[in-house]
């Protein structure tokens, strides 16, 4: 008898699983986004889901779509060795069109604490644990050549972006699918905790999606690292990695100030930037 009552519910919260995801599905796909355009091949769409309908939470995204292809704006990587600055300084001082927070940093000294190269030299390492192994945001990175992007999976090997022949390079993570396939993420506080959230995702049509999802406040619960990965999959995306969040999370369009509502500030308004090491940035040129 307890067997079958525990068969049985099992199969309830199963079917529950599955129905709360699709109502999500539907919810997500269904919105009415706001978009604009910001020039040539490349566009801004924003949502705020104020009615608790999704992910049973209010969730406010925003993002930057661009085709990946050589007429449209280039990517690139903006970092400082020891300076911390706001992602909207990186990207006017760069003359550029939009930016998005990047990877992981020391927030007392600068710098980041993955892998950054830049116009083939490198100029930050990783900065491995105690145990001398790599964190789950060291098994990724973000590869930028010739201003087109993409994103690549750590080989195993202890040199692997040493090897790397691409011109710039961010490693971060953790990565959440590659090619269709979703990527293992670890049961741990920061994969399941919701949290600010920046994200850049890869579509089968060579579109780039670079993506920040607001937290920590009423208005925006943010997501785990599972409902993130959902999301870039609903946006159409096969291949997403996350990037440093939570009061780093900023995009910045030229032009539109901060387009999201960083955290830093505990308010929510556009002022809250965190100062960081690095961005992504796209260009309107090489």
């Amino acid at each position: 008898m307890l067997r079958n009552v525990s068969m049985l519910l099992l199969i309830i919260g199963t079917a529950f699983s599955g129905y709360s995801q699709n109502t999500d599905s539907l919810t997500f796909v269904r919105a009415k986004w706001v978009t604009q355009g910001l020039g040539s091949k490349t566009k801004l769409l924003k949502h705020h889901f104020d009615v608790g309908n999704l992910f049973g939470s209010n969730q406010n995204i925003s993002y930057v779509e661009v085709k990946n292809k050589r007429t449209a704006p280039a990517f690139a990587i903006g970092a400082e060795l020891k300076v911390l600055k706001p992602t909207s300084e990186f990207g006017r001082e760069a003359g550029a069109l939009v930016a998005i927070n990047g990877t992981f940093f020391d927030v007392k000294n600068g710098g980041s604490v993955d892998l950054i190269k830049l116009n083939g030299t490198i100029t930050a390492q990783n900065r491995l644990d105690q145990g001398l192994t790599r964190s789950a945001h060291q098994q990724a990175a973000v590869a930028i050549t010739k201003g087109r992007l993409s994103i690549i999976k750590w080989d195993g090997s202890s040199d692997w972006e040493l090897r790397e022949s691409t011109e710039n390079m961010m490693v971060t993570g953790p990565l959440l699918a590659l090619a269709g396939k979703d990527m293992a993420l670890d049961s741990g506080s920061f994969s399941v905790t919701r949290h600010p959230r920046t994200a850049i995702g890869l579509k089968p049509n060579g579109k780039v999606i670079l993506l920040t999802v607001d937290g920590r406040n009423t208005n925006s619960s943010g997501m785990s690292l599972f409902e993130l990965r959902k999301v870039m999959r609903w946006l159409g995306c096969t291949s997403a990695i996350n990037l440093d969040g939570g009061g780093s999370t900023t995009l910045w369009v030229e032009g539109e100030g901060v387009i999201n509502y960083p955290t830093d500030n505990k308010k929510w308004d556009h002022e809250g930037e965190r100062n960081v090491a690095n961005v992504i940035l796209l260009k309107k040129k090489l």
